[in-house]
């Protein structure tokens, strides 16, 4: 399987590889598995309560199917780009920056997923095996791949971009974590600008109101944003 590869915002370039079509069906049989058991449960414990349930059994049987059909975008949304079976077959659904997928692109995977999906024959596996990187045209419209978890490789790392990252280093923000590498490259550009910049103060107010942060520990801007970055740079290196 062909490698693709970027570099991160933490000039860190990383390699990762694309799952095989076998590993991607794989995690669709396990959640689909899932779904599976979800439903038989709940249709046997509606059918036992049909007569107390009454007329209200198809509003119930409504109610049932909609965590089946919303499973998978709820599931990457919410567990960083995974569903239970990607988890157990240690896949993520990624950006091709390598960053997490966003709403759009998610909703725009799962939507499509009616096209190239069992329900057209196989559109899916047949698009994943004709392209290098075993996407289905729902990743190709969104910009996603879906990895292997422990295909990420730590190729080139610029000592003088983590010298302050000390092996006791403890994060402040959790948060940052959830920043995309081009907001995070944003923040790096504005904090090259002098501390008492406009520019700095505003981007401090957005980065606090965008991550919930209202009483940040540090007192000037500056040092509050390139705390963000450091804690960032943390969480990306934690997950190599």
């Amino acid at each position: 399987m062909a490698e693709t590869g970027f570099l991160t915002g933490q000039y860190v370039q990383i390699r990762q590889t694309p799952a095989s079509v076998g590993e991607r069906i794989g995690a669709q049989l396990i959640d689909w598995l899932i779904q599976g058991i979800f439903l038989i449960t709940m249709t046997y414990l509606f059918t036992e309560l049909d007569e107390y349930v009454g007329h209200s059994l198809n509003i119930a049987y409504f109610i049932m199917v909609i965590p089946v059909v919303c499973y998978c975008p709820l599931c990457e949304l919410f567990f960083r780009g995974q569903t239970i079976g990607k988890r157990a077959m240690k896949l993520r659904v990624v950006k091709r920056d390598g960053s997490l997928p966003t709403l759009g692109s998610i909703l725009l995977r799962w939507l499509l997923f009616l096209i190239d999906g069992p329900s057209m024959c196989g559109i899916g596996i047949l698009v994943m095996l004709l392209n290098n990187d075993s996407q289905r045209l729902g990743d190709m419209a969104a910009g996603t791949l879906v990895i292997k978890l422990n295909s990420y490789h730590n190729i080139q790392v610029s000592l003088d971009e983590f010298n302050h990252l000390s092996r006791d280093y403890h994060p402040i923000y959790p948060q940052a974590a959830d920043l995309s590498l081009e907001q995070i490259n944003l923040i790096s550009r504005t904090l090259e600008l002098a501390d008492d910049d406009p520019r700095v103060h505003a981007l401090a107010e957005k980065v606090k109101q965008l991550l919930q942060i209202s009483t940040p520990l540090e007192r000037s801007d500056d040092t509050f944003l390139w705390r963000i970055v450091k804690d960032y740079q943390y969480y990306a290196l934690e997950e190599i």
